[in-house]
């Protein structure tokens, strides 16, 4: 009895074991989407007054809880019944993030030109100020669900070949540690100002470490969130190169002589530009007809 009741727990050992290694290659495969996701929450979760910064990252967080809780049964139901559908899927992400990417870069290179117009100040009433906020937060809302979509389909691609009741624990582990680990280093990031006007508060000297410290805080939050941007532009098109190496057959093979991050990157770079290409295109012959 004693036997079985070790050997049980020796079972028990080997699949958490097994559960933990297939988590941190598929956190090490998300890694990509969550610097962007990261970036991108961080945009969106700055710009408001300093006491509602945490209570509007708490509602976009509850959102992106909702989003996982959605997708999560929807992903194991396809991945149970329609593996195919992953495969495809995790292709068409790519092709999103590629050309997100690609975006991205050409933005940079060639801004759009903004019509110059009269900034006009205005003072909004308290409801307005509200309706505005929660305008911006189902923004967010809904920016995470594409993002969330994308992290539990790579997630869930890295352990497809797995049984069910390994997928459902590592893709659901990987949705619930991408949820607080981004939004909880966005609220590190978005009070970073604030700590830094409380540092240089606390004292009077014109040169004290706290005035040195606290300066360095609130100059560097506008650069923290233009590098984000950065770091998550070469990382899409990074996680969108493997998907295409991985899942394309043609790609797979070709040159394999070249290290794997210069080949990814570049298989991500040249889809998302020709993507690009294409979507710019046919919005061009929309706009004409």
């Amino acid at each position: 009895m004693a036997s079985g009741f070790f050997a049980l727990l020796d079972d028990i050992a080997a699949i958490m074991d097994d559960v933990a290694i297939m988590s941190k290659v598929a956190a090490k495969k998300t890694a990509g989407i969550l610097g962007d996701d990261l970036a991108v929450n961080a945009e969106k979760a700055s710009g408001f007054i300093s006491s509602r910064e945490i209570p509007v990252l708490l509602a976009i967080a509850k959102g992106s809880l909702i989003n996982k809780l959605i997708i999560l049964p929807i992903a194991f139901l396809l991945s149970a019944f329609f593996p195919l559908a992953i495969s495809i899927i995790l292709v068409l992400g790519g092709l999103f993030l590629a050309y997100e990417g690609a975006e991205k870069i050409y933005e940079y290179f060639f801004p759009h030109k903004h019509i110059s117009t009269e900034i006009k100040i205005q003072e909004y009433t308290e409801e307005e100020i509200l309706a505005l906020e929660k305008d911006k937060i189902k923004s967010a809302i809904v920016t995470d669900f594409i993002l969330s979509v994308e992290i539990v389909i790579i997630a869930l691609g890295t352990v497809i070949e797995q049984p069910i009741s390994s997928q459902i624990v590592v893709v659901s582990i990987i949705a619930i540690l991408a949820t607080i680990g981004v939004y909880g280093i966005v609220a590190l990031i978005v009070r970073m100002d604030e700590l830094g006007y409380k540092l240089i508060g606390l004292n009077s000297k014109e040169r004290s470490i706290n005035k040195f410290i606290g300066n360095i805080l609130v100059q560097a939050l506008p650069k923290v969130i233009k590098s984000l941007a950065v770091i998550g532009t070469i990382a899409l098109i990074l996680v969108a190169g493997g998907i295409f190496a991985h899942n394309i057959d043609f790609l797979h093979h070709l040159f394999n002589q070249w290290p794997s991050t210069v080949r990814e990157f570049s298989f991500g770079l040249v889809i998302g530009f020709l993507v690009f290409g294409i979507v710019t295109l046919i919005k061009l012959l929309f706009e004409k007809k």
